[in-house]
């Protein structure tokens, strides 16, 4: 009997060419998009009035049923709601990861698996194996280290991995693009989604006080030793590692090192103490077994960054402690750190601050 698949379809080509993989290989497909973005206008995030005709058109070109599902009362909640709340608290979130985690392998395939369907499948460059000898199933990196995204995949469980098809991992950019052109799909050229999908023109602070009524007081810039720099315009206006639009006066180049929500200040300081040796995380979510005690891995803190050699140990609450080789740049609360054996996604976590 075929299995049957339903395909997480954004209008992007990433995921009109998984529908194109997975028909090849014998899957019975059908085509779900949801809509997940409460607010009245979106031009140029997810879930648009182009995206949704590039999605139903790919959908009706490959002879798949189309589904629109809406998400956007559980979004606002599980995505939107928790980066305000994040920002707020002084720390940066990565809402990628938490859209992945509640909605994308979550809503839709608790509605997958209801429908009858067998499988949920998504356009992100990584890849699901499953070993036999150990009864696991792995999350392995894309086969194209440059679209790699893995990293925003780390909360995947078990459970979730077993129903879960990436076939566009095994492949290049460029190799879907063409694989695109030559099914005739329209959107084989269209360019990729840079933004948050609910903030498209990046101003998220504007989004924080419209959407959020988020109202950040001004506060005082400080030094290592307390000494006030300036004033700053907000603390949600600051991350990790910012040097621009800090407007103080100084001899040298300044970055903001941290913010203390307790007392409303933004610590700056130089380059060089960015850098950082450890961190502390929580949420960890393992999806090889759960190491008793320390575990080597490559780990990496920033999506586009480069792993770096890494003790993970596990501590007595439930968090875990993790000593990189060398010292890492601008380690930020609220992002994510994961960890990496070879081409396989050991887990990961929410950093909480560096040591």
């Amino acid at each position: 009997m075929e299995k049957k698949v339903l395909v997480a379809m954004s209008g992007g080509v990433d995921s009109s060419v998984c529908a194109v993989l997975l028909q090849r290989q014998g899957f019975l497909c059908s085509g779900a998009m949801l809509q997940l973005n409460p607010l009245p206008t979106n031009e140029g995030g997810c879930c648009s009035l182009d995206d949704a005709e590039d999605a139903r058109a790919a959908a009706h070109r490959l002879g798949m049923r189309f589904y629109v599902f809406n998400e956007r009362e559980r979004f606002a909640r599980e995505v939107m709601d928790r980066f305000v709340a994040e920002y707020c608290a002084g720390r940066t979130p990565n809402p990628c990861i938490d859209c992945n985690r509640c909605l994308k392998f979550g809503a839709l395939l608790d509605r997958a698996l209801m429908l009858g369907y067998d499988y949920v499948a998504t356009g992100h460059y990584a890849r699901v194996a499953y070993d036999a000898q150990l009864g696991r199933y792995h999350l392995l990196r894309g086969v194209d280290a440059h679209k790699d995204q893995s990293y925003v995949l780390y909360q995947l469980t078990q459970a979730q991995l077993a129903h879960l098809l990436l076939p566009v991992g095994e492949y290049s950019k460029s190799e879907i693009r063409a694989i695109a052109q030559h099914a005739g799909l329209r959107n084989a050229d269209k360019s990729d989604s840079q933004d948050i999908c609910f903030v498209p023109d990046r101003d998220y602070v504007r989004f924080l006080r419209e959407y959020g009524r988020v109202d950040s007081p001004p506060g005082n810039f400080v030094d290592g030793s307390g000494r006030v720099l300036g004033r700053h315009r907000g603390l949600v206006c600051y991350t990790t590692g910012q040097r621009k639009g800090l407007g103080v006066s100084a001899d040298r180049p300044l970055y903001v090192i941290a913010k203390d929500a307790s007392d409303n200040t933004v610590l700056l300081g130089d380059d060089k103490d960015l850098f950082c040796s450890a961190l502390l995380a929580s949420r960890v979510n393992w999806i090889e077994p759960e190491p008793a005690g320390a575990l080597r891995v490559s780990a990496k803190t920033r999506y586009s960054q480069t792993e770096c050699g890494a003790t993970v140990t596990p501590l007595p609450d439930g968090m875990v402690r993790v000593d990189f080789d060398a010292p890492q740049r601008a380690i930020t609360a609220g992002q994510a750190v994961v960890f990496y054996d070879g081409e396989r996604v050991y887990g990961g976590a929410t950093i909480e601050r560096a040591l």
